[in-house]
């Protein structure tokens, strides 16, 4: 039995404002055949963004196989269907870190390489050689939703404009300045990044009270349900199988033939010749190899209803990352252009104590259940109140919903593929 930590996904309420908005959507309790295929070529576990993306690669480049995307709950309800709509590339912060452990070369192929692996398929590869191929590739990712998006008319709220990271101690701007100013003295692309080094200013661009600097590149915010939505009924058309509520208990070599699988659902058995798993934090539940390299964390995203004195023409124009202390984060995502409620996610500092209680209560790691946690509130109605110039007094109603995503840590810098 797996250990409390590792679980399978639950039918879990309270909904994100992606999943509330999109029910009775006929793609979320999708079953393109009423029984479930016994035999395909290749399965895919899970059908957030990952698995619906792998599907849309598999069937473009196979086309004659047959590929079948299973899903515990309705379609795209884990991750991506909770989280808070960022689709933000990483320019320079991770830097300092890379470099520690890398060594310079190495630390600017990951933060300039811009060549996208769409699927890689390895034995016994160098990891550093992975890790500068996948985690190089931010910028053209984003570069190629943004494209995608537009040229396949997708309707997902997409907007385009600058997101601001803006540290706020004095702590978070000197470690932002230094791993900027390493990454650019090593040579480092960072003529697109507009920086403001003068907090007066800083403040001023932002809206921040306590703003140290500013820095500001091009970014995104999307409906991610929408988005992987499209690409699901788009490989729909090209035969892709999807089935919805059907989980997968167990994954096995079959018996019967030489390098094929055997998918167990709660639906019955497919055999097939691959297996991808899509399933982010669920995975060590059905991969014992990845305990201890993936843990379940539950984030909190919280979604707040903008005060008189910041909506219309006075709402925020940016998406933020906003530096904190020891690596906290708070992110916002005024979710333009629709002008609607303000999501607020990240790490903030309330988000120490919700650690602690799930260290207490490990059953709940991969639980999405959870319908908010008071220090993670707390944080965020003291920063709308103490940081958001003309941000009036927390009005308790405005601030009533909140949801949980599981996020998969990882216990090795680069992605695991």
């Amino acid at each position: 039995m797996a250990p409390k930590i590792y679980d399978f996904p639950k039918d879990s309420r309270p909904l994100s404002t992606w999943l509330q908005e999109m029910q009775g959507h006929h793609l979320m309790n999708h079953r393109t055949t009423p029984e479930l295929p016994i035999k395909a070529d290749i399965v895919i576990i899970g059908s957030g963004l990952t698995g619906t993306t792998v599907a849309k690669h598999c069937i473009e480049t196979w086309p004659e196989k047959k590929i079948v995307v299973l899903e515990a709950r309705e379609f795209c309800s884990g991750a991506t269907g909770r989280n808070a709509g960022h689709c933000k590339p990483d320019q320079w912060r991770g830097f300092k870190e890379y470099e520690h452990d890398f060594g310079t070369e190495q630390a600017l192929k990951v933060s300039m390489d811009r060549k996208l692996i769409s699927c890689h398929h390895h034995e016994h590869g160098q990891p550093d050689d992975l890790m500068i191929k996948i985690l190089g590739n931010e910028q053209q990712t984003w570069s190629s939703v943004v494209d995608y998006v537009r040229s396949s008319k997708v309707d997902c709220e997409l907007w385009v404009g600058d997101t601001l990271d803006v540290p706020i101690t004095r702590e978070a701007a000197d470690e932002a300045r230094d791993t900027y100013n390493g990454y650019k003295a090593a040579g480092g692309k960072v003529d697109h990044i507009k920086v403001i080094n003068d907090p007066v200013e800083a403040t001023k661009v932002s809206r921040i009270k306590d703003a140290e600097a500013c820095y500001a590149w091009s970014a995104s915010t999307v409906h991610p349900w929408k988005l992987s939505a499209h690409v699901m009924s788009e490989n729909l058309q090209r035969g892709v199988n999807l089935q919805t509520r059907t989980m997968v208990t167990q994954v096995v070599k079959s018996n019967k033939q030489l390098g094929s699988w055997i998918v167990e659902t709660s639906r019955g058995d497919i055999e097939c010749a691959q297996v991808v798993h899509a399933t982010n934090a669920y995975s060590p539940a059905l991969e014992p190899s990845l305990r201890g390299l993936i843990k379940p964390t539950p984030h909190m995203c919280n979604l707040v209803v903008p005060p008189v004195s910041f909506i219309g023409c006075k709402s925020l124009k940016n998406s933020y990352g906003i530096l904190l202390s020891e690596g906290g984060l708070i992110t916002i995502n005024p979710r333009k252009p629709t002008h609607g409620p303000v999501l607020f996610g990240g790490s903030n500092p309330g988000q120490a104590a919700f650690y602690r209680w799930l260290e207490k209560n490990p059953e709940r790691a991969t639980d999405d259940d959870i319908a908010g946690f008071p220090s993670v509130t707390e944080a965020v109605q003291d920063f709308t109140r103490t940081q958001l110039i003309d941000w009036p007094e927390v009005v308790a109603k405005d601030y009533a919903r909140e949801w949980s995503g599981i996020i998969a840590m990882v216990s090795i810098i680069w992605p695991m593929m």
